[in-house]
């Protein structure tokens, strides 16, 4: 079996130091290869049977990745288009409980719904914040402006406690975070960032019985026999979690099957101790230079308040990160060296 280091260095050749993961990420060789070959597919005229496996495959390593039944997964483009689903489900008037700050897509579905009660508390509190009538509590796994990670399992524990259901975005860990669907009710993640893959592919993690779900946004892929559901409606929706899919960017699945194959020949586990380790250097480093990260332990995103300002200037320089509400955003993937890390801080230092 070829090494970590092996299998990094044929599939990335970073130009410059890319440390900005939870913007999106670099694609791997082979899922350039793979999306040329889609495009030439396409331009050749040739039948489209082999794009639209290239879907169901990528279904089926995520629900690996998420350790659930390949049944139980839907496909779409966006985690707002799901969460517009989630949305939809509720009863107006209905109580959902979410966390300050977090990603918009997780939260705006909720407020222009209009007829929710959205309420939002620090993420630490989260948990302890869910109380009777509380009918959902959406939230992101880890935090895209800073790292942080949420207790999902307590989370868990207090909504089960009152009735309440969970819906977790993972956008930002799946791909170096074990990804616990089983922990929610519903969990969603994009695929352009930690997993590696072209933008435009996302997944939908539903319980066996659907929950609350109607599927509002059922076009053709959604029926049982698509090609029998073209025309008119659906005469008999999937059976699975396919009746909440919207239809695919072939292009981007078949691109995203090459990347999802490269993850699970590394292991979650391996490039997990791989991100934490160039993550807790970093984070050592600003020690020296007297600079406090947010506290997020145990993440690969590094959030430094008061630097967000710099990075015009570190981009010049060759180095990309993001400014995120003032604060300099650094995350580290696999394709990552400690000589990215040594080259950011030598950077800050001056």
């Amino acid at each position: 079996m070829a090494t970590f280091d092996h299998l990094v260095r044929a599939e990335f050749a970073p130009e410059n130091t890319y440390l900005n993961t939870a913007s999106s990420a670099l694609l791997p060789a082979r899922t350039v290869t793979a999306l040329r070959d889609a495009a030439r597919l396409r331009a050749q005229g040739r039948p489209l049977d082999p794009l639209f496996a290239d879907v169901e495959a990528c279904r089926a390593a995520y629900a690996r990745l998420a350790g659930v039944p390949v049944r139980r997964v839907a496909a779409g483009a966006t985690v707002a288009l799901h969460t517009a689903l989630i949305a939809a489900s509720l009863p107006p008037g209905s109580e959902v409980l979410t966390a300050e700050g977090d990603f918009t897509s997780v939260l705006n579905p909720f407020h222009t719904r209009g007829d929710l009660k959205v309420r939002s508390v620090p993420l630490e509190r989260l948990a302890d914040s869910v109380r009777p009538g509380t009918a959902l509590v959406a939230v992101s796994a880890a935090q895209s402006a800073d790292g942080r990670i949420a207790d999902l399992a307590a989370l868990r524990e207090a909504a089960r406690g009152h009735g309440a259901r969970t819906y977790v975005d993972f956008s930002q860990a799946a791909g170096w975070l074990p990804v616990t669907a089983d922990a929610c009710d519903y969990s969603v993640t994009i695929t352009y960032k930690w997993l590696l893959g072209p933008h435009g592919a996302a997944f939908l993690v539903v319980p066996e019985d659907f929950g609350d779900l109607t599927p509002v946004q059922a076009g053709w892929v959604a029926g049982e026999n698509p090609w029998d559901s073209c025309y008119g409606p659906v005469a008999e929706l999937a059976q699975s979690a396919r009746r909440f899919d919207t239809t695919p960017a072939l292009l981007d699945y078949a691109g995203l099957r090459a990347s999802l194959e490269l993850v699970e020949e590394i292991g979650v586990d391996a490039v997990r101790a791989h991100d934490l380790a160039l993550a807790d250097r970093f984070r050592a480093g600003l020690a020296g230079l007297g600079r406090t990260p947010v506290p997020a332990p145990g993440s690969p995103i590094v959030s430094v308040p008061g630097l967000g300002a710099l990075q015009p200037e570190l981009a010049a320089a060759g180095i990309q990160v993001s400014n995120r509400a003032g604060n300099l955003r650094a995350s580290f993937h696999l394709y990552n060296t400690e000589d990215d890390v040594d080259r950011l801080l030598d950077v800050l230092s001056g």
